[in-house]
This record gives C-alpha cells, sequence and structure tokens, in this order.
C-alpha cells in the first residue's frame, strides 16, 4: 500500500499541483502587501482618506469621518459598507490574476516552442553502419 501512494504521490501532475499551491500562498501575501502598502495609499490620498482600505460609509450615508478607523466604525455597532476592502481584494485579485495568466503565457510558449523543435532523428543501429559499410566496399570492387 505504501508503495502505491508512493507512485501516485511522485507522479508529475500531483507534484505539479503541489507545487503550484504552495507558490500561490507564497505569492497571495506579496500581492496583498503590494495592492495595501504601495497601490491603495495614493489612492487613498487622492480620496482625502488617508488609507483606502478603511474607506466606508456609515449607516446614515456620510463617509466616515466621524470614525478614526474602520474597526471603529464596526465596534460602535454602525452598518458599514467597507468599499475600500472590497476596492483592495479587486486590485488585489486582478494583480494575482494577471500574473497567473503571464506565468502560464510563459510555460505555454515554451511547451510550444519545445515542440516545435524538429527532432534530430535517431542514429542507426551498428548493425546498419556495418551492413552499410560492407555495401560500399563490395561497390568499390
Amino acid at each position: 500500500m505504501f508503495k502505491e501512494f508512493k507512485d501516485f504521490a511522485m507522479t508529475g501532475n500531483v507534484l505539479n499541483v503541489a507545487v503550484g499551491i504552495i507558490m500561490g500562498a507564497a505569492f497571495g501575501p506579496i500581492v496583498s502587501t503590494l495592492v495595501d502598502g504601495i497601490l491603495m495609499p495614493p489612492l487613498g490620498l487622492a480620496l482625502g482618506n488617508g488609507l483606502f482600505q478603511y474607506l466606508c460609509c456609515a449607516k446614515d450615508g456620510v463617509p466616515s469621518a466621524p470614525y478614526a478607523s474602520l474597526a471603529t466604525a464596526k465596534a460602535s455597532g454602525a452598518v458599514v459598507l467597507a468599499v475600500g476592502m472590497w476596492m483592495n481584494t479587486i486590485v488585489t485579485f486582478l494583480i494575482t490574476a494577471f500574473a497567473i495568466f503571464m506565468l502560464v503565457k510563459f510555460v505555454n510558449a515554451a511547451r510550444r516552442k519545445e515542440e516545435a523543435a524538429p527532432a534530430t532523428p535517431p542514429a542507426p543501429p551498428k548493425s546498419e553502419v556495418l551492413l552499410e559499410e560492407i555495401r560500399d566496399l563490395l561497390k568499390k570492387k
């Protein structure tokens, strides 16, 4: 049973999926940090809120100016539309999807290039080479 499991676990597809999951888990925080720390703060400043992630509207429709943060607004019991968090999630998804698309495009191009490369014919067997030499010697006589 252990041998069967080992054979299953060592097949190419299972290993590829495992590597993909691990790389995706490692790539997620990188993209989140990029969005939360670099892309969204300038957008938040442009909207006058400082951090776009905390942009929200309270239940009365007034922007969350009276609240210091999104957590404060939620803690006060206000019904909050967390527009900034939703936008962060959308931007994170778009960046991740684009990065995965570029990776798949690169892998597909590499596969096509490998498939398009002309395969060199295998060398003839030694017996065939010897027979050709004998034929050539007989032709000379």
